[in-house]
């Protein structure tokens, strides 16, 4: 006769919360119970497994060896649980998908792709997180969103990653006659006034890693969070330079607001790239809407990605 599974839902979902944030009166908090259920659930689990799984360090409650190994195996399957209640409830074209942007590409690239998908499934609803790329990063890797779609490569072992499409930083500023020089060098420019993205920007991190061992010398005076707010402070601070994506001041350039320096030996080419969870369960919806904004992404940056 089958040994039935004496362990719940309830218990792996309370462990795992705990085992991630430490204190149990912000867990009970979050699923609605007492901080003395939370207690007892855990000892349940303890019970039932036959060892401890927590130790108290500092008023906070911490995995020892055991909880560890037990954590590993456990997280994935209820991340995939979540997916897998989630699909059911929902059709192929029917449903939620919450995506995660960093700033330049929600601000530029997918806004449309949202809207037109909406517009053909009017039953599905997708809803946007913007945040810097690591931030959005965080939040694949948390289960917090299903898909993000970042700037330039991470490092994360709990992501999947594939290019998008090729974009291109280009140095920009509103000097007019610091643009009539056709071709500049690089070192001859890191003592002017920089301003840039804020730290954890994909932009910036891949703007800084291209400077190599000119990175030192930057002179960085003023950095910020929206690349909207970069181009109005380059037209206030005289001879100022940033260095942002092109589709971000396509239309400035060809108004000719600002202007486009040409650096000599540089290639400040990069890739946009569409992450999620290694643990993600790829529902039909998931697969359906990941087609077809990697299709979109293809036709607006103009790179043919299969």
């Amino acid at each position: 006769m089958a040994r039935s599974m004496r362990v719940t839902l309830r218990q792996l979902e309370l462990f795992i919360e705990v085992a991630k944030i430490g204190h149990l009166t912000q867990v009970a908090k979050e699923f609605g119970l007492s901080q003395s259920a939370v207690s007892m659930s855990l000892k349940e689990l303890e019970n039932i497994l036959g060892c401890r799984l927590f130790e108290r360090v500092q008023k906070r409650l911490v995995l020892n060896e055991k909880g560890r190994a037990f954590f590993n195996e456990v997280e994935p399957l209820i991340y995939r649980l979540k997916d897998i209640e989630q699909e059911f409830m929902s059709q192929e074209n029917k449903g939620q998908l919450i995506i995660g942007a960093s700033t330049t590409i929600a601000d530029y690239i997918l806004p449309h792709i949202v809207c037109e998908y909406m517009e053909r499934y009017p039953e599905v609803r997708l809803q946007l997180r913007i945040g810097n790329t690591a931030e959005i990063t965080q939040k694949v890797e948390s289960g917090a969103v299903d898909i993000g779609y970042i700037e330039g490569k991470i490092d994360s072992t709990l992501t999947q990653m594939a290019p998008i499409g090729r974009d291109e930083l280009v140095v920009i500023t509103a000097d007019k006659e610091l643009a009539k020089k056709r071709e500049h060098f690089i070192d001859t420019l890191l003592n002017r006034k920089w301003i840039l993205r804020e730290e954890g920007s994909g932009t910036k991190s891949e703007f800084i890693k291209r400077l190599g061992k000119f990175a030192g010398d930057l002179n960085i005076y003023l950095e910020l969070r929206h690349t909207e707010a970069i181009k109005n402070v380059l037209k206030e601070v005289p001879g100022s330079l940033s260095c942002v994506s092109h589709i971000a001041v396509k239309k400035e350039l060809e108004e000719g607001s600002l202007f486009r320096l040409d650096i000599k030996g540089f290639d400040f080419g990069r890739e946009f790239f569409a992450i999620h969870h290694k643990n993600k369960y790829q529902s039909e919806l998931f697969k359906k809407f990941t087609l077809f904004a990697r299709s979109k992404f293809a036709s607006i940056l103009g790179e043919a990605y299969a």
